[in-house]
């Protein structure tokens, strides 16, 4: 799995810090970028993968090794050397599709619901919200903006004072607008949100003479 450090280069880093710089030159908003590897650790979606390779194990076993009836009335009779194969066979398949899918994160998101994965990720956004004291910035005015990779979904949280003034759905085409880029311009996208978050929330809430960054510019990476 792509980890958060490795997802953006130093030049996009640079290039989302300055999108920061520039939007809260405009906003008393501060808008601080997260990009975390995963929000959740999905256990359930392994056992899945595990057991549906498991079952393609045991069935074609089943076929390769045909039954061996066992005689009425044999109480001295043993379970049969091709049921234990496919006992063997279903373990085996589990382990080894737990172990992939644990490795390969196209396996774990083919089994996990879209809703449960846009719930870990609000959480976890939310923790960062707290996390990164967001919700301490002077007039309430702290705007997260979380990108999940493994994911691949957004999740923009704003305190109080901006959630007042944006406007109805705005939040949400933010997300779908970013979401769209992360799979070929992540860093062009994110600072393409930040600049329009600056321009939106720079008539209701502008930037005081006085205004004081109260939040370091940089992404936050979450490995």
């Amino acid at each position: 799995m792509r980890q958060a450090s490795e997802f953006l280069t130093k030049e996009e880093l640079a290039t989302i810090e300055a999108a920061v710089v520039a939007a809260e030159g405009k906003t008393s908003v501060e808008i601080v970028p997260v990009v975390a590897t995963a929000s959740g650790r999905y256990d359930r979606a392994e056992d899945m993968v595990g057991l549906w390779v498991g079952s393609v194990f045991m069935v074609t076993l089943w076929f390769l090794w045909p039954v061996v009836p066992i005689d009425t009335g044999d109480w001295g009779a043993s379970l049969p050397l091709n049921h234990l194969g496919w006992i063997a066979a279903l373990l085996i398949g589990f382990l080894l599709g737990a172990v992939v899918a644990s490795k390969v994160g196209g396996l774990r998101r083919l089994v996990t619901p879209k809703k449960e994965m846009m719930e870990e990720v609000e959480r976890r956004a939310r923790e960062a919200f707290f996390d990164q004291r967001i919700h301490h910035t002077e007039g309430a005015t702290g705007v997260l903006i979380y990108v999940s990779i493994y994911e691949r979904l957004v999740c923009v949280l704003a305190d109080d004072a901006v959630t007042k003034v944006l406007p109805d759905g705005e939040v949400r085409r933010l997300c779908d607008e970013l979401t769209k880029t992360l799979g070929n311009k992540p860093a062009e996208g994110l600072a393409a949100t930040i600049a329009s978050l600056g321009n939106t929330l720079s008539v209701p809430l502008p930037r005081a003479e006085d205004d004081v960054d109260e939040l370091a510019n940089a992404v936050v990476l979450i490995d």
